[in-house]
């Protein structure tokens, strides 16, 4: 099995990923927060940062486009082959209101013959592989065989289906019938996205699908970074690595964040999901949300981790 980190804007950042690679290396490909470049290709100085080869050594990092202009992903193309990108994915994925407003992300789903017009375009000029992250459209999952049709056309390096429409958010169960219609019909590979969180969630997806062979995990992954080693066959990671694991996030922030305030909120965001690696730990999180100080937030992560052990798989 492949196993990839899907991005969530605000978390997985380059920090946040090198931290992932040094304390759990089984992860095969990254893929970045969604980048917007314009018709020349520019990107701002948050997203520059991100993609910078320097910045993310020794693993394997997708750069990830959100546009619903043909002329503006090649010009963004361009200049991640300039920093030396072979492989680009285009996000038709993102549910928020404020993307699928101008036709991006999940939203573009909604236009299948421009879709169509857009891929045929990019198709005639690309240099890179292009991979996609899709929807099962914007209102109604039956979309998705008329957008299966426009995939098959183009050769993608592989399509990566969430199989949720975009107003159902992450709400309810993942239309995995749809998935399988997915995984039979694509002339392109086929990877999974969707409520893998652990042991439990994988075999059950793993009994329906045999045949998968790759699969991309956000939020499980946010909650358990050591999750892979999980579903991989080995033991949840030690209490004592996921410590030094947040505390090599938490250093790297203070490094690298214009001041302790955005250090405190960055760190919040994380344990927004970090703190359901602990039974019976709201009283903790209650303080982590409410520090306004990093003393403050350093005691209250010290006795999170010194009088609570973690959940076990």
């Amino acid at each position: 099995m492949k196993y990839y980190y899907a991005p969530m804007e605000g978390i997985t950042g380059y920090l946040h990923r090198n931290a992932c690679h040094s304390f759990f290396p089984e992860i095969d490909k990254y893929f970045t927060a969604f980048l917007v470049p314009n018709e020349k290709g520019k990107l701002n100085t948050r997203e520059k940062q991100d993609i910078l080869p320097e910045h993310n050594e020794g693993f394997f990092l997708v750069p990830q486009i959100l546009t619903n202009r043909a002329d503006c992903f090649l010009a963004g193309e361009r200049t991640l082959r300039n920093y030396g990108y072979q492989e680009i994915n285009l996000n038709l994925g993102c549910p928020s209101k404020t993307v699928v407003s101008k036709f991006r992300g999940a939203g573009f789903l909604a236009k299948p013959e421009e879709l169509d017009h857009f891929l045929e375009e990019v198709f005639a000029h690309t240099e890179c592989r292009i991979s996609v992250k899709t929807r099962l459209g914007r209102d109604d999952p039956e979309e998705f065989a008329r957008l299966l049709e426009i995939y098959n056309k183009y050769p993608l390096e592989e399509l990566i289906i969430h199989p949720r429409t975009q107003k159902e958010f992450y709400k309810g169960r993942p239309h995995q019938d749809i998935f399988a219609y997915g995984q039979k019909y694509s002339k392109n590979p086929v990877c999974y996205n969707g409520d893998i969180f652990d042991r439990a969630s994988y075999d059950e997806w793993t009994g329906k699908f045999p045949q998968a062979d790759r699969v991309m995990i956000g939020r499980g992954l946010l909650t358990n970074p050591g999750l892979i080693q999980v579903l991989s066959g080995g033991l949840m990671p030690e209490k004592q690595k996921i410590r030094a694991f947040h505390d090599s996030i938490y250093q790297a922030y203070r490094e690298h964040m214009p001041g302790s305030k955005v250090v405190l909120f960055k760190m919040k965001e994380l344990w927004v999901y970090l703190i359901d690696l602990f039974p019976d730990s709201r009283k903790y999180g209650k303080r982590i949300r409410k520090a306004e100080k990093l003393p403050a937030y350093e005691d209250a992560v010290r006795d999170l981790f010194e009088e609570r052990e973690l959940r076990t798989l």
